[in-house]
């Protein structure tokens, strides 16, 4: 396949979530600058995901960082995690995710592989299914999955209808904001709020490269993926992410630690 071709195609599986979690676009965006080592590429890449800081961090560095050394960062970080979030798994553990974060991902099967004992309920995630991309995963590697729809949410989580107690939430984060809120796929804002009614930790798994100073716009998507032959009458909205409050987070885990909130944002702002 030509440079240019290779480069094309790397654009369109990223705007169109054919690349999924931040870790997957931000080795995408790597192979793409070095296809087109340009100030040019970089602002495609980043117009492309505007709610992603790992993407716009990693470009910050690429220019003046080994391509080598920034995808190693991504296997240590993702090993430091892994440890932490075993040591918070218990054996029968029932815990909720929502939508595909490589990180928690790794951290899950990498627990099963060091024969943990738990399962996992988790949601569909309209309107692209990024939860079935989850689930596949997770059973593939004999993890037992329960998957949700979206609107049986407070029903998983609130052990009825012949659902057992989840124990613990695990979310990605796609930003960790510097008042310690945390940007995820929308329905996590909704997930912490009833978790937190019913006493229920919620933890963000995530790479500390996902911090950010800056204020997020936060994503509007096509509304043609919720309904795309809809009536021209009908006005479809598509927001693609909302902010998970600092308060309804119990720990960030990260390759800097198991941390609040607050001290995960002392930590990433230091380094």
């Amino acid at each position: 396949m030509k440079k240019r071709d290779e480069l094309q195609k790397i654009y369109k599986e990223i705007k169109n979530i054919k690349i999924q979690g931040a870790t997957n676009i931000a080795k995408a965006a790597v192979r793409a600058y070095s296809l087109s080592p340009k100030k040019s590429t970089i602002k495609k890449l980043i117009s492309l995901r505007p709610t992603e800081p790992l993407l716009q961090n990693v470009l910050k560095k690429i220019p003046k960082t080994d391509k080598q050394e920034i995808i190693s960062h991504f296997y240590k970080a993702q090993e430091i995690i892994n440890f932490n979030v075993l040591k918070l798994i218990k054996n029968n553990d029932l815990i909720f995710t929502h939508c595909h974060s490589t990180n928690v991902v790794k951290s899950l099967i990498n627990a099963k592989n060091k024969k943990k004992k738990f399962q996992i309920y988790n949601t569909e995630t309209r309107p692209l299914y990024q939860g079935r991309k989850t689930a596949r995963e997770l059973s593939k590697n004999k993890i037992k999955v329960t998957n949700f729809p979206d609107s049986a949410i407070k029903i998983a989580l609130e052990k009825k209808q012949g659902t057992k107690k989840v124990s613990k939430v695990f979310l990605g984060a796609d930003a960790i904001l510097k008042n310690g809120d945390v940007v995820n796929k929308i329905g996590s804002g909704l997930i912490a709020q009833i978790a937190k009614k019913n006493k229920i930790p919620v933890y963000i798994i995530a790479d500390s490269w996902k911090f950010t100073d800056k204020n997020l716009k936060l994503e509007q998507r096509s509304f043609e993926e919720v309904w795309d032959d809809a009536p021209k009458n009908i006005k479809i909205k598509n927001p693609a992410f909302e902010k998970i409050p600092m308060k309804l987070i119990k720990a960030i885990i990260s390759e800097l630690g198991v941390l609040s909130p607050r001290e995960f944002v002392k930590k990433a702002r230091k380094q």
